[in-house]
């Protein structure tokens, strides 16, 4: 028997009243707000109770939100098939703080957590090989961080005189342009701007 989600919710922050700060519905999924250091425990609530099932990790991902106190979020998506449901669990974390790792929990979150400390550089803390995942070992920087430059850092290629795979700075040959974004059928329907403007 499914449980409405509002009760589901309020079913878990009781049973959890230090662990899980907040339940509400958004978008037709439950959403609840843990604390870091307790997000093991939570995880393994949500799978283990009678009410709850949620036995399979979907995906774990991280959020930037640069101008926040708390720049990261870590969110965790949880499915349960028995009882047709998804659950997102999420939690805010500084820079450095290191998320405790749910590897116990879910061993399939190893590659999640390593996946979310390549590109946004969130340390988890028990991960077992937490390295680089997506990005090249000699890569600086994580790459999906909003304060990340869009062209990167160092610009990699192979040289033929060298025989080797060679890094280099990135040297922009090209001045920054400004582009008017018009369409050219816009401008065709509703008076060519372009063409006022060279006659």
């Amino acid at each position: 028997m499914t449980q409405p989600l509002p009760e589901l919710g309020n079913a878990i922050a009781a049973a959890l009243p230090g662990d899980v700060l907040s339940t509400q519905v958004s978008k037709g999924e439950l959403v609840a707000i843990a604390r870091p250091e307790s997000i093991a425990r939570v995880l393994a609530f949500l799978r283990d109770d009678a009410r709850c099932q949620f036995r399979q990790l979907v995906d774990l991902c991280g959020v930037d939100f640069p101008e926040r106190a708390k720049r990261f979020e870590v969110v965790y998506n949880l499915l349960s098939l028995k009882l047709n449901q998804r659950v997102r669990v999420k939690l805010a974390v500084g820079e450095d703080e290191p998320v405790p790792s749910v590897v116990d929990v879910f061993p399939c979150a190893a590659w999640y957590e390593r996946e979310a400390w390549d590109l946004y550089g969130i340390p988890f803390a028990g991960n077992p090989d937490l390295r680089r995942l997506l990005t090249d070992y000699g890569f600086d920087g994580h790459p999906l961080r909003k304060d990340f430059p869009l062209t990167g850092l160092v610009e990699v290629r192979y040289d033929d005189e060298q025989k080797r795979v060679v890094y280099e700075p990135v040297k922009l040959i090209q001045d920054f342009r400004n582009f008017d974004f018009l369409s050219p059928w816009e401008g065709m329907l509703h008076g060519d701007e372009k063409a006022k403007t060279s006659q």
